[in-house]
């Protein structure tokens, strides 16, 4: 996600780059400490990435908020931890690499490379599998970045739809072992573009658009 220009959100050009590099730091935090719990008690780990975000939306100067809601914010919706809905993936590497353009939530372009496809098998014998793929952000320092949209999406969720991973971001779940991704919907969460429409967010492509409604993770503040 790309911030508004530091004109645009009334700073100094050097104190917002400062802020953006405090934000990411933070999120690397957060994350570490959420790898680490949810081996032992996920549902810990996900009380601990609600409250850490909420602050960090209340009180850093890089929150997504517009200035006007920040007074008022009381935290954001999400869904009760389900843990259906969370997912020890293999990856799939043998497809060929393919690249592609997709657009941002400002119109404009950002480039990926699938890297490889997530095979999702849940629990419930009654719910089909499904597959997500992965890509790699091929720009500068590039990331693994999984997003989607479901069924849910422009009505309960954002419609461009939310984000799994974006280890650019520090948005990293982490590995339970080689060749396999941990992704778990009930850490999904909405690009800063659902908050504020000047924050540039790439969308979830039609290759990861899910049948099913995801109800798990960050839900619309509708």
């Amino acid at each position: 996600m790309t911030p508004p220009s530091p004109e645009a959100s009334g700073t100094t050009a050097s104190a917002s780059w400062l802020d953006l590099l405090d934000w990411r730091r933070e999120l690397n935090d957060l994350y570490a400490h959420v790898r680490e719990e949810r081996t032992h008690d996920p549902r810990a780990a996900h009380r601990h990435w609600q409250e850490r975000r909420n602050d960090l939306f209340r009180r850093h100067p890089q929150t997504p908020l517009p200035a006007d809601e920040r007074a008022a914010f009381a935290g954001l919706p999400v869904w009760e931890y389900d843990p259906a809905l969370s997912f020890d993936a293999p990856i799939d590497t043998t497809l060929p690499p393919e690249r592609l353009i997709v657009a941002s939530s400002t119109g404009q372009d950002m480039p990926l490379v699938r890297i490889g496809r997530a095979s999702l098998t849940p629990a419930a014998p009654t719910t089909p599998a499904f597959t997500l793929d992965v890509y790699w952000i091929d720009v500068y320092g590039g990331g693994v970045f999984v997003p989607f949209r479901d069924a849910s999406s422009g009505h309960e969720t954002y419609g461009g739809g939310r984000y799994l991973l974006d280890t650019a971001k520090g948005a990293d779940l982490g590995s339970v072992r080689a060749g396999h991704l941990t992704l778990d919907f009930n850490f999904a969460y909405h690009p800063s573009c659902h908050y504020d429409p000047r924050w540039s967010c790439p969308l979830a492509p039609p290759q990861n658009v899910l049948g099913a409604a995801i109800r798990a993770g960050e839900r619309s503040r509708m």
